[in-house]
């Protein structure tokens, strides 16, 4: 894989959205990340998604902090705006204003809280697509939206021209191995939980849209190199050592520890928005004793 190349495949960082201390966007930080997953091998970024904290980003910050990662990142990996909404209207306006911005594709959550049915969903995204024509992938979380794309309805969406991949978070690894079996062939399949992204990758994933790599983005991009040159052995070897951090990653509401971790490291401030809130003391603890022991180095 090369600067260059925007395929969706690898280690794509759902990246944080910086913050000071009094939760302004910190836009300084923003730039310093995006310099670091290029220099640190991280094959696309993925920014204002949950990890972004989209949900309480103002709709003009949703869509500047994207404008400054595409100026950021200049061609150089794939850059997949966030753009979903509960709001049909809402989405197909975030995604507009990422594809003026020059976003190489969008990222667009199943629609949360309002608990549309499978029909609601096919129609939604049917929508997205008929409005805009930057390629979709399609996000299911639904411990996060309470609500669950059923692969049936992931094959229907796949043969809508710019519906290109899926990010799949349903807490099921074997849901991709249903996926791939009614999708097209080049249909993209994401992982969206780190912990499954190995077992994921042998039902046909490509790569994950990791929030690990927010803290270790040269080790996640080895991995997922490791696993597209059929190097299963070290991918097992490096999934084997990334496994405890993907558990302390969520010992509290992503992005918490994540953001605390990388304000402990020095890359950002440590602003969060509310409701969210800092991470506990207990919880640092844990966190700072598995990065460290990773990666021999002092937190």
């Amino acid at each position: 894989m090369t600067g260059s190349d925007k395929s969706l495949r690898g280690s794509l960082v759902a990246l944080v959205t910086p913050m000071k201390s009094s939760g302004a966007v910190d836009w300084a930080a923003l730039d310093g990340l995006v310099d670091w997953h290029l220099e640190s091998g991280t094959h696309g970024i993925v920014p204002v998604g949950t990890t972004g904290e989209s949900a309480t980003l103002t709709h003009d910050e949703h869509k500047q902090v994207i404008k400054a990662v595409i100026r950021r990142v200049d061609g150089r990996v794939p850059v997949v705006a966030g753009a979903g909404a509960n709001a049909t209207a809402e989405a197909i306006e975030l995604t507009e204003s990422a594809q003026g911005d020059g976003a190489d594709y969008c990222l667009s959550v199943t629609p949360y809280y309002n608990k549309p049915t499978q029909e609601g969903l096919y129609r939604h995204y049917c929508a997205i697509a008929e409005a805009v024509d930057l390629p979709m992938v399609l996000y299911n979380v639904p411990p996060r939206t309470a609500c669950d794309m059923k692969a049936e309805t992931v094959a229907r969406l796949a043969r809508v021209d710019s519906i290109v991949g899926i990010k799949e978070a349903c807490g099921d690894a074997d849901r991709v191995a249903q996926i791939k079996a009614l999708v097209p062939d080049d249909f993209i399949l994401l992982s969206g939980e780190d912990a499954q992204t190995l077992t994921m990758v042998g039902h046909g994933a490509v790569g994950a849209i990791s929030v690990t790599a927010n803290v270790l983005p040269a080790l996640m991009a080895a991995f997922c190199e490791a696993f597209l040159d059929g190097d299963v052995a070290r991918a097992r070897e490096i999934d084997a050592k990334l496994q405890p951090i993907h558990d302390i990653l969520f010992v509290e509401t992503s992005p918490i520890p994540s953001k605390w971790a990388l304000s402990a490291m020095g890359r950002i401030d440590d602003g969060i928005r509310l409701p969210l809130v800092e991470l506990t003391a207990p919880a640092q603890v844990e966190v700072r004793k598995r990065l460290e022991e990773l990666t021999g180095s002092a937190l």
